[in-house]
């Protein structure tokens, strides 16, 4: 698609795309002007151009002036436009690395009506909303925050074919005493968090922060953005309404070659939080080892909220790949969280 201008680069753009492309990804690109604005949108039948003027406050310059205020909205053109074959949708999430600073992205089109979703042959540029909630930002051009995938006809893998395909090859363990159960699967397999680690069992996002550097230049001390939550001696935590956490899974998660993971949408009966930013898992994530652990963003609503060790707080589903990926996520592409256990973004260093 790349090959047949499909997908293109605009003003600001890397001289090509190929370093952009993920095993089931493309990582889209902000570009040199963001605009602070009034309010989150969707544009609902108009285009972003018509839009921007009634809602945008100010422009920045983000080449001379490359920070974002924490608590602000921006919208910013993207640096990628696509003109997409009629059979051809899209779905964009943040990467893992932008959800795990507590930075909220979402891709809006020309006259869409729904957040993150391209629709079938959509032709036209695409923009990024950016809200930081944790942490005042400094960015910089052709800093990827999200991503893009791509599907002819999406196939979500139903609980008969995860179940036997679990049989032959665990999609995700706990440890021995998990390979005996049956019936895992509803709507995909729900899964907990891990309060038992012997040591450091989370981090809470610090208030009052320094500005985080997202631009590469550094990597940012994580003792001035993170406090550790050590592992209760009663297997409970009590999490503060609108503090943000981060977690890690209890499972051990593998994603076949043939296939791709994600965490779906939040379910308020679960209680009243929100589970993750990112949630997408390329083909590969985990099959270097023994799995690897998802790590949650978790930020609780309204009320404070008791969690345990185990307590099952979110749902992955599989989907199926229209072929194997070239290239599969892990050690030979350089992924950041092939092995990952609880990990903060690649932003930061080890706490000292």
């Amino acid at each position: 698609m790349i090959e047949k201008g499909a997908i293109r680069t605009v003003k600001g753009g890397g001289d090509s795309l190929d370093s952009q492309v993920q095993p089931a990804s493309l990582d889209l690109t902000i570009g040199e002007i963001a605009y602070r604005v009034r309010s989150s949108f969707l544009p609902q039948g108009e285009s972003l151009s018509e839009v921007l003027p009634k809602i945008a406050l100010y422009p920045i310059d983000l080449v001379t002036h490359p920070y974002l205020e924490k608590g602000a909205v921006y919208l910013i053109p993207l640096c990628e436009e696509l003109s997409l074959p009629a059979e051809v949708e899209g779905k964009s999430n943040p990467k893992s690395s932008t959800g795990r600073v507590d930075v909220f992205t979402r891709v809006l089109t020309d006259r869409g009506s729904r957040f993150d979703e391209v629709s079938p042959g959509y032709h036209g540029p695409l923009y990024l909303e950016v809200f930081s909630r944790s942490f005042p930002l400094k960015v910089r051009p052709g800093l990827s925050l999200s991503q893009l995938r791509l599907f002819r006809n999406r196939e979500i893998l139903q609980d008969d074919e995860l179940e036997f395909r679990h049989r032959k090859s665990p999609l995700f363990w706990i440890g021995e005493r998990e390979k005996g159960e049956s019936k895992r699967f509803r709507e995909g397999v729900s899964l907990g968090m891990d309060l038992s680690f012997s040591q450091i069992v989370g981090y809470k996002a610090r208030t009052n922060t320094i500005i985080l550097d997202m631009t590469g230049d550094v990597r940012n001390q994580a003792d001035a953005f993170w406090d550790p939550i050590t592992a209760p001696a009663s297997g409970e935590l009590y999490l503060e309404p609108e503090a943000f956490y981060l977690f890690a899974s209890r499972s051990k998660i593998r994603i076949p070659s043939d296939l791709a993971g994600e965490m779906v949408e939040f379910d308020a009966q679960s209680g009243e939080l929100r589970t993750h930013y990112a949630g997408f898992f390329d083909p590969g994530f985990g099959l270097s080892e023994d799995g690897a652990r998802a790590v949650l963003e978790i930020r609780p609503h309204d009320v404070s909220f008791r969690v345990v060790d185990g307590q099952k707080i979110f749902r992955l589903r599989f989907e199926r790949m229209e072929q194997v990926p070239v290239r599969l996520y892990g050690d030979e592409i350089g992924s950041n969280y092939s092995h990952q256990g609880l990990k903060l973004s690649k932003y930061f260093t080890e706490f000292s």
